[in-house]
């Protein structure tokens, strides 16, 4: 960790995993992360609605944007991060979210934000031969909508929701972020 009087370096990053209830959850509980905005990107229409996004007909993708900073976490490390929460071998779902909207992306800010994300699937690739093929889509970032008010701060805000109990509580405790 940085001495206190280090500027902070803060950088955006923005991935697609899934539920982004699920994704916020994640990344609000690591160091070096100072804010999680749930959101969509990828699609063609404007300031997509979350009833639109659902209809899978939008091309957009349930997405969180990260500000981080970079003295603190790494890109490198939140793409770990991101590997670890969700299964990238499944196209357009994840657990029982299936639809477009599920897929699993990484919406780079900059050559080398794509650099590493490509050197990162690789390296998870390469790791376990055996592993399906990764379907991540590695795609320059377009505009990103943020999500309505009331999926911003989901878990923190409804956590004993049942999709919280039973899939953002399993996954946080998984990632030994509880």
């Amino acid at each position: 960790m940085p001495p206190s009087d280090v500027p902070k370096k803060l950088e955006t990053a923005t991935v697609a995993a899934g539920c982004f209830w699920c994704v916020e959850a994640i990344f609000q509980s690591i160091d070096g992360v100072e804010s999680v905005m749930s959101g969509y990107i990828g699609g063609a229409p404007p300031n997509p609605t979350y009833k639109q996004v659902c209809s899978g007909q939008t091309g957009h993708a349930e997405a969180t944007q990260i500000t981080f900073d970079a003295n603190r976490v790494s890109y490198p490390e939140l793409l770990d991060w991101f590997w670890r929460m969700h299964d990238p071998t499944t196209p357009d779902r994840q657990g029982a979210d299936v639809g477009t909207q599920y897929r699993s992306g990484i919406f780079t800010h900059s050559e080398l934000q794509k650099e590493q994300a490509e050197a990162s699937r690789a390296a998870l690739a390469k790791a376990d031969p055996k592993m399906k093929p990764i379907v991540t889509e590695i795609v320059p970032a377009t505009t990103f909508y943020p999500a309505e008010d009331y999926h911003q701060d989901y878990f923190n805000n409804n956590a004993d929701a049942p999709y919280c109990s039973f899939v953002i509580k399993p996954k946080l405790h998984k990632l030994k972020l509880d």
